[in-house]
């Protein structure tokens, strides 16, 4: 093998291991910052109570998944990391308080001794300040940064999507986690969430199509768009599962049906991207670092990844079946 074809093979792979992390990520931190943004919608404390006990012990682990992608970008893609942590430097900054927000929030509501309705409005206004900073960045990025009206509108699409997106994985938790009255509250926000998020990627992907360098380029390869039809059929197939089990009154089925959505969605993302990591800026081979840095990395992650999915899973393992509430 060429040294050429194998810093190819290693741009590939950590361009795989990436769009791993960041599903990974947004599956697992996205549904709780939907149960935060779905707190804002229950006036009853013990309802919030109920709804923040079910993410309690996990939702820290799930954000170490956007601190392993932020490093995984910076030593495998040094110029990607620049470009995009530069462009988008506010909306990062927007991410990073309202995680602090959130952070806090959880914290100081065990601790207060009256109402906690106002760290409750922090968490829920944190959640939502990171699901719209999160789509502002998916949206800069899939127009390349071009200034307009249209790619303005484009972004705001997308950031209506990921907070959309967010809150039907954080109403299927809570279906999942909870029973009763609020499971009910769920079912229903879980459907209207569905509709909500698949109307945004359909939105999104003509947008793509006419707005995007992706669409300009990627999409009109040979084969890819046959690709990108047999996913979106895969995404009906799971929209059309998520509904059914709602109304079939699945409790652990629609968070698989939206878990499944939006893997094969970022499924489509990645192949769409491919081979730029910054649609019509920068590819992955000019932003990759060289072929020993790769390797190096490689090793690193092939010891921290086991470890850190094995921590996942175990957690979840741990903290199965329903919550209940706390009696104070």
């Amino acid at each position: 093998m060429t040294a050429a074809s194998t810093q190819d093979l290693l741009n590939q792979a950590w361009f795989g291991i990436i769009g791993l992390m960041l599903v990974l990520y947004v599956v697992t931190d996205g549904f709780d910052l939907g149960v935060g943004i779905l707190t804002l919608l229950r006036r009853k404390e013990s309802d919030r109570d109920l709804m923040i006990q079910s993410i309690g012990h996990v939702w820290d682990a799930n954000e170490t998944w956007l601190v392993a992608l932020g490093g995984a970008l910076f030593g495998a893609f040094p110029s990607a990391y620049a470009m995009i942590l530069s462009d988008l430097y506010v909306p990062v900054m927007f991410l990073i308080a309202s995680f602090i927000m959130r952070g806090a929030a959880i914290e100081f509501r065990h601790a207060a001794h009256t109402s906690k309705l106002v760290w409750d409005r922090v968490f829920g206004i944190g959640s939502l300040l990171a699901a719209i900073s999160q789509g502002i960045v998916l949206g800069k990025i899939l127009t390349g940064f071009v200034p307009g009206l249209s790619s303005l509108g484009f972004v705001a699409v997308t950031a209506i999507g990921v907070v959309s997106g967010y809150c039907l994985l954080g109403a299927t938790w809570v279906v999942k986690k909870t029973s009763g009255a609020i499971q009910s509250s769920a079912r229903r926000h879980a459907t209207v969430a569905v509709f909500t998020t698949v109307a945004a990627a359909l939105v999104v992907s003509f947008a793509t199509f006419k707005l995007s360098p992706v669409g300009v380029t990627r999409w009109q390869e040979h084969g890819v768009f046959h690709l990108l039809i047999a996913l979106a059929i895969l995404a009906a197939l799971a929209f059309v599962y998520v509904l059914y089990s709602i109304r079939m009154h699945g409790e652990h089925s629609p968070f698989v049906g939206s878990t499944l959505l939006f893997v094969i969605s970022f499924a489509g993302l990645a192949i769409s991207l491919f081979p730029y990591i910054v649609p019509g800026k920068l590819t992955v081979d000019a932003a990759a670092s060289d072929s020993p840095t790769l390797t190096f990395m490689l090793f690193g992650i092939g010891m921290v990844f086991p470890i850190m999915i094995g921590y996942n899973l175990y957690q979840y393992h741990l903290f199965r079946g329903k919550v209940v509430p706390v009696k104070h």
